[in-house]
């Protein structure tokens, strides 16, 4: 669903986990990945996995909370052309998430969000729109552009435009 954005891109993986969707977009030609988790165990396999790939120079590990994470990140003036996210199910985290993400994607950038079929996963939040859902059993992922006109927080990437291609 995301095909060509990958090529180039910095990512954002949230609620990471073992880091599989940030670790994979790099092997389809991502240029760096951040892979965020509070979860101690998690943290240490997402290491191990980075190891195990040979991109772990590649990939910065933070081990905190999101929304903490997303606070740093932005101080440090970081910024992604894509995120991913998979918070756990039967949470709001998608719709809170999405408003938190602030300055930290870029214009063009995109947000590919998986999550439980029964989540309440709004159409559009502040700033972005839902340009595609696809139901996989009992998960489902939603994908989220800028919206239309919404530049407020959006930065232009004066390096590169990784993902000019469709969704």
């Amino acid at each position: 669903m995301i095909g060509p954005r990958v090529l180039g891109a910095r990512v954002l993986d949230l609620f990471a986990g073992s880091g599989a969707l940030g670790l994979e977009a790099l092997s389809r030609g991502g240029e760096r990945a951040v892979l965020v988790d509070r979860d101690p165990v998690a943290v240490r396999f997402m290491g191990i996995n980075a190891a195990a790939c040979g991109v772990e120079k590649r990939v910065r590990i933070l081990r905190a909370d999101v929304a903490a994470a997303m606070r740093r990140l932005e101080e440090e003036g970081e910024t992604f052309h894509l995120v991913f996210m998979d918070p756990p199910y039967g949470t709001d985290e998608v719709a809170g998430t999405l408003v938190r993400l602030g300055g930290l994607v870029l214009a063009g950038g995109m947000v590919a969000a998986e999550h439980g079929c029964r989540d309440a996963v709004p159409g559009e939040a502040e700033g972005w729109d839902r340009i595609r859902f696809r139901r996989y059993g009992d998960t489902a992922v939603s994908i989220f552009v800028p919206s239309a006109g919404d530049g407020r927080h959006r930065k232009n990437d004066p390096d590169s435009d990784p993902g000019s291609g469709s969704v």
